[in-house]
């Protein structure tokens, strides 16, 4: 029986005008709907679980920081990365949002049961080491019997995807303290996070960094101030193709190890890093295996869930984590059965896309939506696409290099950061590979980075016979350009130069600035 048959239509009827809230549940059949409830009571069950470790710092939480009950609305996000999902692919994109909020949940019941506001005496807040977001953890496998923090994760990186209107506040706060408005929004919203002290406490010290780029580098200054421990500051090469910069770049990662060494009393542990390291180069081949089914005519797993669940175990897991590598099995193992039937992942698919640049923290579900009302699949992202380098397991300075080079093509940088070639040429490599005809270029207007390349892109596109859409966001603040903003871009292009019917009329536009 084809997936197909209970074909999902009119969407847009599901959801309540301006809040988007769901009428009801979405039918897809009687297995596809039972599976769907099945996952989604899976969600609350992770989330009372946390609540009930530590009911106490849980409920301080809510009551002090206002990024907390933002995790509430989590069933709602992962219903809006779910819609219109039939068979395997719905199967893939729970998994993985499941993957995504059990480990997010632990890391809450942690922050809030070590938090220095709540409890003079923490044991573990002196066995955290803090680090930047985008900070990759590999190397705290080293050190086993410490734990990382990446600071601003959870209060505001996460937080922000869950729900559209968390950050708004946060920027307020940063521009009444006297930072410009027209800052990227990302650090901006993270110095609004310390400067109202609702960052927990914890640490014993702080590593930083220089990534992705000169806000966030400012941004590290106020976490620091707020935190008030030691910190030292690892600097990543910016032109890292070359092989010239790795010396100096395999120094800096040796400093930071000395550093923590110096700070904790630990000492690295090299069986401990290398044992990690080959669970990684695990997960590394499950991940390389996804991409090479999407380049066929079959992808299993198009949308945003691609991205979403990479970046969480890119820098979350550093191979510490078995949960991510056995969600990996199971996905792997059912996206290699959907392929061998040669289901297909959407009802419809006419397009394929890459979606290159930053995407927008407070729309991430717009890959669903495309998807859903246009027919067009996106099949590979740039965040996806970030360091997929093989760790050395038996060699130590191999090893460490491998961890200076994943540094420098982490989450927004490996494709911003590094030239022409990493920028520009990769996009259109990729745009080969996987046999688009489409690209969705974010433009991101608080940022600098790419408005130099505008024309250069326009013009490759033209002479590739690319379709090339360019969708204005402001990465954190849907004030400036909304959610529907976003839509109605896409809608023009797809109208006026594609002269395209939608697949799903009820999606075209719709109110959803109430949404979480």
């Amino acid at each position: 029986m084809s997936i197909w048959r209970n074909k999902p239509k009119n969407l847009g009827n599901l959801h309540q005008d301006k809040t988007g809230l769901l009428k009801h549940r979405e039918w897809r059949g009687i297995s596809d709907t039972l599976y769907d409830y099945y996952r989604w009571l899976i969600t609350w069950k992770d989330m009372a679980v946390m609540v009930a470790k530590a009911p106490v710092s849980t409920v301080k939480g809510i009551y002090n920081y206002r990024w907390m009950a933002s995790y509430l609305s989590a069933p709602a996000w992962i219903d809006r990365h779910t819609e219109g999902l039939r068979g395997t692919q719905l199967r893939i994109t729970h998994l993985h949002f499941n993957g995504l909020v059990r480990p997010t949940t632990d890391m809450i019941n942690y922050l809030l049961a070590n938090d220095k506001h709540f409890h003079k005496h923490s044991k573990m807040s002196d066995r955290t080491v803090n680090v930047d977001e985008i900070f990759s953890s590999e190397i705290m496998a080293g050190f086993p019997n410490l734990k990382d923090n990446h600071v601003t994760t959870v209060p505001i990186f996460l937080s922000s995807m869950v729900d559209q209107n968390i950050t708004p506040p946060y920027l307020d706060i940063t521009e009444s303290y006297g930072v410009p408005a027209d800052v990227c929004p990302l650090p901006s919203a993270e110095a609004g996070v310390a400067i109202n002290d609702d960052y927990p406490m914890l640490g014993k010290c702080s590593i930083t960094c220089n990534m992705p780029c000169d806000g966030s580098v400012m941004n590290s200054a106020y976490i620091d101030r707020r935190f008030n421990i030691p910190t030292h500051v690892c600097n990543v090469p910016l032109r890292y193709n070359g092989e010239d910069v790795q010396e100096y770049a395999l120094q800096e990662v040796k400093d930071v190890i000395t550093f923590i060494e110096e700070q904790t009393g630990e000492k690295f542990d090299w069986d401990a890093f290398f044992s990690a390291m080959k669970k990684y180069n695990k997960q590394l081949e499950y991940e390389i295996q996804k991409w090479d089914i999407n380049k066929t005519d079959y992808p299993q797993m198009t949308g945003a869930t691609f991205w979403l669940y990479r970046l969480f175990y890119f820098h979350i897991s550093g191979g510490m984590d078995d949960r991510f590598l056995k969600i990996d099995k199971k996905v792997n193992k059912l996206m290699m059965k959907g392929y061998e039937k040669r289901e297909m992942c959407s009802k419809e698919m006419r397009h394929r896309a890459i979606v290159w640049s930053c995407p927008a923290n407070y729309y991430t579900s717009l890959a669903n939506w495309l998807e859903n009302c246009w027919g067009v699949n996106v099949v590979m992202d740039m965040e996806t696409m970030i360091s997929y380098i093989m760790y050395d397991t038996e060699d130590k300075d191999a090893a460490l290099t491998t961890f200076a080079k994943t540094l420098q093509r982490t989450t927004m940088r490996k494709h911003t950061k590094g030239g022409y070639q990493n920028v520009v040429d990769e996009l259109w490599n990729i745009v080969d590979e996987y046999n688009a005809d489409m690209v969705i270029m974010y433009d991101q207007i608080s940022c600098k980075g790419m408005d130099g390349l505008v024309g250069i892109f326009d013009d490759q596109a033209r002479e590739r016979g690319i379709h090339f859409i360019w969708v204005p966001q402001d990465l954190m603040d849907p004030r400036t350009v909304s959610r529907r903003d976003m839509r109605e871009n896409i809608n023009k292009y797809m109208t006026t130069v594609m002269h395209e019917e939608p697949v799903d009329p009820t999606l075209v536009d719709f109110d959803d600035t109430l949404a979480w």
